[in-house]
């Protein structure tokens, strides 16, 4: 082990003994100790600081430098307060602040808000946990200079993290994510770092936030719908699981203040518990996080099911099968654009394969639909409901990624509706969106989505919003069920009428200082020049780490291959991962499928 290593280590032994401090835990200290003999524990601790960028913090929950803990989350902080004073006049020195039901978010929390409030900033803070969309709310209703939301989105339980918010709404810039990381990085996690007691009903510095903000955006969200009055079944039967997450709140008062009533609520996955018992992965875009809600959906002989990740800005559905639509395997309604989980390291030998299986009862009867075709079937909802009443602007603008399906242009182009392609991370939606608000053409912005079940209609938020996207959903669901057609009929149409096209993303896991290293030997193993994968010959290589298309400087890869194939290779920014995107345009799905295979086993050669 390295000396300094081995000697920051004491450091915060002796540091993190004291329980007089504001910034005492009594787990990390626990921790501390324990590891005392373990030097392998030590260094990966130790070996680096928790990075810092777009995404804000995302890491283990533990003790030491690379851990998410109250010393990294109030350095963090007091590198954000910072920015926030030098770069915004006195009276809009104001955070807002929001948390999920990850383990300890509460308390990180309440030390960022403590932070903020020792350097003279106004803290607004929710009173109780609220999804991320909501802090993205709050941050524009209340004009703050930034935001925070204390989240690890839908990583397993040992992980928490922050994401920043700049003073739109959004996640924070490439551009301001540099200079609160080079504040970040003079501080000095123990001497540098001004901090008071959380003391929200007492200081004048940190209050909470107004229901009458919670209720302004519910609002807002009911104003997306795009029924324009036509009538629905709103009674159709409703599985929903917060994943024991933020949504539960939210989701049933949007939706039961928009007419849906009939719905069921997972009991054991109900209540906000950041163990995720029953869900190990509370992923909606993973088969495994979605089987206990199906099983409800069987008992109950539902009509759809809705999951929400814990910070609310993702959702995943299933719709039972019908007898008239009858989507082939390999098809992508068999959850083919979920993650399959990988194995990387000799450690998940059982991986998932991109297609799934369908192994329980519950899932016999339901099909999984991945965020590319609930993406596809929104932005097709919303643009036939649109032009049907006379509400389309008329200059139109969707917003996806470059990882999004390929098939969703060709939707857009049916509608005139103009497709803006931008880099992975909804941040860079919420850009655009800012943007168009500049240009004063917010109304033109119909949709934005992505593969990874992130969707927004409105310009109320900056990031994607899983609120919306459950009304929008039972919204359509209803309105095709009152007229006779499934989900998965209008699915078969579109793949009719456009083309197929066939997404996959499969993620490769490597942890610790060995595993981050791996991750840039393969990256630089992919720039020396690719000739072929799978028996498509890459045509074209766009490299992003220099900037591209306008796009910022990004460490990705996209190769793009004959026949209209292409494959995207990129390190995950929140978790020790990479990951690439497979996508097959082909006659039919059976080819699709088959062609598919053949690309992702080339593709696993570079991961061994």
């Amino acid at each position: 082990m390295k000396a300094e290593i081995r000697k920051e280590y004491h450091r915060w032994v002796e540091q993190c003994s004291n329980a007089e401090t504001a910034l005492y835990d009594a787990d990390v200290t626990a921790e501390l100790k324990a590891m005392a003999a373990d030097e392998a524990k030590i260094e990966d601790a130790f070996y680096r600081d928790l990075a810092f960028g777009t995404g804000g913090l995302r890491g283990v929950i533990g003790a030491g430098t690379n851990r998410m803990n109250v010393y990294t989350v109030a350095k963090a902080s007091q590198g954000l307060a910072d920015y926030v004073k030098k770069n915004f006049a006195q009276e809009d020195w104001k955070i807002a602040v929001s948390y999920d039901s990850r383990i300890k978010s509460d308390r990180f929390a309440q030390v960022a808000s403590g932070v903020f409030a020792a350097n003279g900033i106004q803290v607004w803070i929710y009173p109780e946990l609220m999804p991320t969309p909501c802090l993205s709310y709050a941050v524009r209703a209340l004009g703050c200079a930034a935001g925070i939301m204390v989240t690890a989105s839908h990583n397993p339980s040992k992980y928490n993290g922050y994401k920043v918010y700049g003073a739109d709404g959004c996640q924070i810039t490439t551009e301001a994510a540099a200079e609160i990381l080079a504040g970040i990085e003079r501080l000095d996690i123990f001497n540098d770092i001004q901090v008071t007691e959380f003391a929200a009903e007492s200081s004048s510095d940190i209050s909470y936030i107004p229901a009458e903000v919670y209720t302004a955006f519910v609002k807002e969200v009911k104003k997306q719908s795009v029924l324009f009055g036509d009538e629905i079944d709103r009674n159709v039967s409703i599985v929903y699981s917060p994943l024991n997450g933020t949504g539960l709140k939210p989701v049933l008062r949007t939706l039961k203040e928009s007419g849906f009533t009939n719905i069921t609520v997972v009991a054991e996955q109900e209540q906000p518990d950041g163990h995720f018992p029953t869900c190990p992965y509370p992923n909606p875009e993973i088969r495994e996080a979605m089987a206990l809600g199906m099983e409800y959906a069987a008992k109950c002989n539902a009509d759809l099911l809705l999951a929400t990740d814990p910070d609310c800005d993702r959702v995943g559905i299933a719709v039972k099968k019908t007898a008239t639509a009858a989507i082939s395997k390999g098809a992508g309604n068999n959850n083919a654009d979920a993650p399959a989980l990988l194995d990387a390291g000799n450690k998940n030998t059982d991986a998932m394969a991109p297609e799934g299986t369908e192994s329980t009862e519950a899932a016999s009867q339901y099909v999984l639909l991945s965020g590319n075709e609930t993406g596809m079937l929104l932005l097709d909802f919303i643009c036939s409901q649109r032009i049907r009443h006379g509400q389309m602007p008329e200059n139109p603008v969707l917003v996806k990624t470059i990882v999004t399906i390929d098939m969703a242009e060709r939707i857009a182009k049916k509608y005139g509706v103009r497709t803006v392609n931008v880099l992975t991370g909804f941040k860079f939606i919420g850009e655009q969106i800012g943007l168009l608000e500049k240009q004063g053409r917010t109304e033109d912005y119909i949709l934005g989505f992505e593969e990874s079940y992130g969707y927004l209609s409105g310009s109320y938020v900056r990031d994607k919003d899983a609120v919306d996207a459950s009304l929008l959903i039972c919204e359509m669901f209803a309105y095709y069920r009152t007229r006779g057609i499934s989900l998965l009929d209008r699915l078969e149409e579109l793949y009719r009428e456009f083309g197929y096209c066939l997404n996959t993303l499969y993620s490769f896991e490597f942890e610790g200082s060995a595993g981050f290293a791996r991750m840039q030997e393969i990256m630089a193993e992919f720039r020396k020049g690719v000739d072929a994968i799978g028996p498509k010959k890459v045509e074209r290589v766009l490299d992003y780490r220099e900037g591209l298309d306008g796009l910022p400087k990004s460490d990705v890869l996209k190769y793009l291959l004959e026949d209209d194939c292409s494959v995207v290779v990129r390190p995950s920014g929140t978790e020790p991962k990479l990951k690439t995107y497979i996508s097959v345009s082909a006659a039919t799905k059976e080819e699709a499928g088959e062609l598919e295979k053949q690309m992702a086993e080339a593709m696993k050669a570079y991961f061994r």
